[in-house]
């Protein structure tokens, strides 16, 4: 087993890190690869329609999918926490060209990301694997019913016991996972509860993230309530809070010439939420796309077009070598919302073999400067 993880981890580093290698002279291939033609691979499109709990499982005919979860949360002390975890999922080949399953035959990596963070601190682990896309118990994998996402012990699963009434096992989950490291370890034990809907991206769930149509299948639970245990530097405290999970899977998400981007979820104080993101080029004028959903607090989702979002870098620090705009500029003119938006940690660097940034943001009134709302912010690219 140790030489099948050491392979799987090393055929991992190697695919990422072709996909961050500049493209030759004249072509592109979008941020870490995520640009390149969809092929033999299935696309998103407009017209899919989405199906539950069968799309909370991983879908193999597609190039590149996730489950990702970030959390603002809380200690008993009142002190800010955040927390990341994400499991990524990329097909080597097409459903065509799939070998049969055997034990050196994969055709799924997977990598997982965790993080937590807390005031300077901020910890950040990596996972590597390796399946066959008929597998549902191998080293990692997602599977809707009973759903579990997975890699090694690092998983988010269903606490619904579905043995006597078959159903969407998705309503409450629990995320466990731990890493050891020399500052004594860091993890969580964290039970989820949704309470409000799924949400649809885009137009029945395809978001499309360029002009020239590129996009994906992407839903949220943006309505998590979060409760449990998070460690950091060895120290185990009570927490408690919010939480948001995104679902996408494509197999060309950009424009070939689109080279990173910033997304936004933000939790409002009015019940509302609110995604948005901007794609750095990809726009129908050469410049930017945008595009974003309002979510009121029953779960009703509003798509914004991409002219319906203003979103402004104010302010830098210099992180990891880069400058990462940390302050921003936020307005929503349908939702009568003009935020500044502000990380109050800049040190949330995500050093993982494809970096970015990503970290606790806080929103205010533009003019009054009343807290609004708590969230996150990715970025990519920098």
């Amino acid at each position: 087993m140790m030489r099948i993880a050491i392979l799987a981890a090393l055929l991992a580093a190697l695919w990422l890190a072709g996909c961050a290698e500049e493209a030759p002279p004249g072509e592109t291939a979008g941020f870490a690869g995520l640009g390149q033609e969809a092929g033999d691979f299935a696309q998103a499109h407009e017209g899919i329609r989405l199906s539950f709990p069968e799309d909370h499982a991983a879908h193999p005919d597609y190039r590149i999918e996730w489950w990702y979860l970030t959390a603002n949360l809380e200690d008993e002390r009142g002190e800010p926490l955040g927390l990341q975890w994400t499991l990524f999922r990329q097909a080597l080949t097409p459903p065509d060209g799939r070998p049969e399953p055997a034990p050196w035959a994969a055709d799924q990596l997977w990598m997982a990301h965790m993080a937590v963070s807390r005031g300077d601190t901020h910890r950040v682990a990596e996972r590597f694997a390796r399946s066959h896309s008929g597998q549902d118990d191998g080293q990692a994998g997602a599977v809707a019913e009973p759903f579990r996402a997975w890699i090694d012990h690092w998983q988010l699963a269903t606490r619904v016991d579905t043995s006597d009434a078959p159903g969407d096992s998705f309503t409450e989950l629990q995320l466990t996972a731990h890493q050891d490291d020399a500052h004594g370890g860091f993890g969580y034990d964290l039970a989820l509860v949704a309470e409000g809907p799924l949400v649809l991206h885009g137009v029945g769930g395809f978001s499309q993230k360029s002009a020239d149509g590129q996009g994906s299948m992407y839903y949220s639970q943006p309505f998590w309530r979060v409760e449990g245990e998070v460690t950091l530097d060895g120290e185990t405290r009570a927490v408690s809070g919010r939480g948001w999970l995104d679902r996408e899977w494509s197999s060309q998400l950009l424009g070939p010439e689109q080279q990173g981007w910033d997304w936004f979820s933000l939790h409002l104080e009015s019940g509302h939420k609110l995604m948005a993101f901007q794609l750095r080029g990809g726009g129908a004028d050469g410049g930017d796309y945008r595009s974003g959903t309002w979510i009121d607090p029953e779960g009703e989702p509003t798509a914004l077009a991409p002219d319906e979002i203003g979103m402004t870098p104010l302010a830098t620090q210099r992180v990891a070598g880069r400058e990462v705009p940390t302050r921003w500029r936020l307005e929503i003119p349908r939702a009568g919302l003009d935020m500044i938006v502000e990380a109050p940690h800049a040190e949330r660097w995500m050093d993982t073999s494809v970096a970015y940034w990503e970290g606790e943001m806080i929103a205010r009134d533009a003019e009054s400067g009343d807290n609004l709302g708590i969230g996150y912010l990715e970025m990519t690219g920098y």
